[in-house]
């Protein structure tokens, strides 16, 4: 999710999105200059934000908190960036800066599209390594694979990629950018193909879905993160603000319950702050919440309700297993849980 532009602006303009400026890699070869290291990199997220969220998950289910720091930024950001301000003195405690764009500015000046998260960050140096979503979890599943846990599960197995890029492909299209695409639209027909194509793909989906666990094999895969982030979005901020409001998740009894047996599934739910989540996009996108108000709703409980999509069979982790408990400086606080 990028600052830099002007929170105002959304919704007054065309909506695109950018693409990322930084795209090195941190690989095993260390092939861009960037080797895995374990303490080496720093990785910023927002809990807000779906794309950051998906190296939260991928980084938590392959055991990858020993090895990668994680720095939680405030979801109340102004227009120079996001902000440490949650942190002691606002300051993140191992970088020493108040605001992300310090990581960006210490890498290049004058760089285009923003600041986003998720972001890596040398630690030793305090440039920005990489901001490209898309690839950060793929290289977490591919290139780390030295520093993965005992147990972690394959993310992104070789013999099903084809697939899964497949997959990834139109969730990204029609789902995780298509609400998006929605939400700014600034004229009725933008609005319209949006939301029409974010609809019709979720049916697409709940049909994949109505009889099989997950969306490719018989395991969680990267597609099953890269779509549950917008899922789990959907009806307390999505459905309202974002106007995608044709039906919530909750009446579509397949992807309810798809996206309930995730957020069950240890690596999942324990990483989603709801209180991050709603005040972010409600007090932040003021073009389209002119007032701040956050909204009340919806009821939370439901996450928590059984899904009984366990009689579709299915491994949550393949070979693997469930990663640990938490680490207690990363628990989500209880006003963002269920």
């Amino acid at each position: 999710m990028t600052v830099g532009e002007g929170n105002s602006a959304y919704g007054r303009k065309e909506f695109t999105r950018s693409k990322s400026h930084f795209s090195d890699r941190v690989t095993a070869d260390g092939r861009d200059g960037w080797p895995v290291e374990p303490g080496r990199y720093r990785l910023v997220v927002s809990r807000a934000c779906p794309w950051a969220s998906r190296a939260v998950i991928s980084r938590r289910l392959l055991g990858l908190d020993h090895a990668l720091s994680l720095a939680i930024a405030d979801p109340i950001q102004d227009d120079r960036s996001w902000r440490f301000s949650l942190d002691p003195d606002g300051r993140d405690p191992v970088l020493g800066i108040r605001y992300l764009k310090e990581a960006y500015d210490a890498r290049e000046t004058g760089y285009p599209g923003g600041v986003s998260v998720p972001a890596l960050v040398d630690e030793p140096s305090g440039r920005l390594v990489t901001n490209d979503y898309q690839r950060i979890t793929l290289d977490l599943a591919t290139e780390w694979t030295e520093l993965h846990r005992d147990g972690a599960p394959d993310l992104y197995p070789a013999a099903l990629r084809d697939e899964i890029d497949e997959v990834m492909a139109d969730v990204y299209e029609d789902v995780n950018n298509g609400v998006y695409k929605a939400g700014f639209a600034n004229n009725q027909k933008a609005y319209d193909e949006a939301c029409t194509a974010v609809f019709s793909r979720l049916a697409l989906l709940s049909k994949r879905l109505s009889g099989q666990r997950y969306l490719v094999g018989d395991a969680i895969t990267e597609a099953d993160i890269r779509l549950f982030t917008t899922l789990v979005r959907f009806d307390a901020v999505y459905h309202g603000h974002f106007k995608c409001n044709r039906w919530k998740l909750s009446e579509d009894p397949v992807l309810w319950a798809y996206a309930r047996d995730l957020f069950q599934t240890p690596g999942f739910g324990d990483t989603v702050d709801f209180d991050h989540i709603k005040r972010h996009y409600y007090q932040v996108h003021t073009g389209i919440n002119p007032t701040g108000i956050v909204p009340m709703g919806p009821d939370l409980s439901g996450w928590l309700s059984p899904h009984g999509r366990q009689d579709l069979g299915g491994r949550p982790f393949g070979d693997g297993t469930p990663p640990g408990p938490v680490r207690e400086s990363e628990t989500v606080p209880p006003e963002g849980r269920p």
